[in-house]
């Protein structure tokens, strides 16, 4: 972890990009508020009632005078936020429900990155991945060209740093859906400083076995190809598809993949569906001894991240991180 985090801040020293934490009544939270204060990577915008977050920082002996901390229900900004909101919704909200959804803190704080009052946010502390990740979609919507937001891991254990995606986001993926993340997680592995080898997994190598999921791979490692040709991705290598032990052991990729771009040598794995990816990184996570990173969000106008609720203030620190490099692509 520590490698990735010096890497990342690298890039971010003296930027101090601004990046919200909605779930500032969180202990966890704001405690990792004040610790990315005090660098000059990120300047937090912690939200909620304010007696609330003083009488925490009181109970808990944190120094919160240097922190920015904004009550959604009383700020000078709601009125300019409704009117955006009700803008971009174009019809859906009115000004009333507006109001009340602003009161919320991720709406609220979601829309200080639309109207880039704040670079990027950061929650799920006390929020489920539907409430952190809906008014990211409604609000900051897709970049061009991207149809999905996807959620990804950075598995990191000592010197070994693997991507796996999507393990977060869409249970249902087409072959173009495939082949979309499979690009924006190239992109995510080169803008943390990695040469992507991205690797499309099923229980087939090359054909070895034939269904509508193995075909359905093998499509998407062809639109994946085509898309990194035609964005002019030269660095990046996609291949498929893969058994997993093909694409991370040279000694089986050269007997069942011998002719394959990738011998052994992935490191960014795109699961066949939600449910491979997210029971894939936690057999990594709790048998294999990798720290799991994320989910980091791509594929969004501006960067909005997902904590777990069972998340350590660490965790909040090192996804702010994140967060905050992801802001600079």
């Amino acid at each position: 972890m520590s490698s990735l985090l010096d890497v990342l801040k690298g890039k971010l020293s003296g930027q101090n990009v601004r990046i919200v934490l909605p779930e500032g009544e969180d202990e966890r939270v704001l405690s990792a508020a004040v610790e990315l204060q005090k660098s000059d990577y990120v300047s937090p915008i912690v939200l909620g009632n304010q007696a609330k977050i003083e009488a925490l920082a009181n109970d808990k002996g944190l120094s919160i005078d240097a922190l920015e901390i904004i009550q959604p229900d009383t700020s000078d900004l709601k009125a300019e936020l409704v009117a955006k909101f009700v803008e971009r919704r174009k019809g859906k909200a009115t000004e009333a429900q507006a109001e009340e959804l602003l009161n919320n803190v991720n709406y609220f704080g979601t829309m200080l990155v639309y109207v880039g009052k704040a670079d990027g946010l950061v929650s799920g502390a006390a929020h489920s991945t539907a409430d952190t990740v809906r008014p990211a979609l409604q609000i900051i919507k897709t970049k061009p060209g991207v149809s999905k937001t996807s959620g990804i891991f950075f598995m990191i254990k000592e010197d070994q740093q693997y991507i796996f995606g999507d393990c977060a986001i869409n249970p249902e993926l087409g072959a173009s859906d495939l082949a979309e993340i499979a690009v924006e997680s190239a992109k995510s592995a080169q803008s943390f400083g990695m040469d992507p080898r991205v690797a499309m997994l099923s229980f087939s190598t090359k054909g070895s076995a034939k269904s509508d999921d193995t075909e359905k791979v093998s499509e998407a490692v062809q639109l994946a190809q085509q898309k990194i040709e035609s964005e002019n991705l030269s660095n990046v290598v996609i291949d498929g598809e893969f058994q997993f032990d093909a694409a991370i052991v040279p000694e089986v990729a050269k007997k069942k993949a011998p002719g394959a771009k990738i011998q052994g040598d992935a490191n960014v794995f795109i699961f066949p569906s939600l449910e491979a990816g997210n029971i894939g990184y936690k057999i990594a996570q709790r048998l294999g001894g990798f720290d799991a990173v994320g989910p980091v969000l791509q594929g969004l106008n501006s960067p909005v991240n997902d904590l777990s609720r069972g998340c350590s203030s660490e965790d909040v620190y090192n996804l702010s991180i994140i967060t905050a490099a992801q802001s600079l692509q």
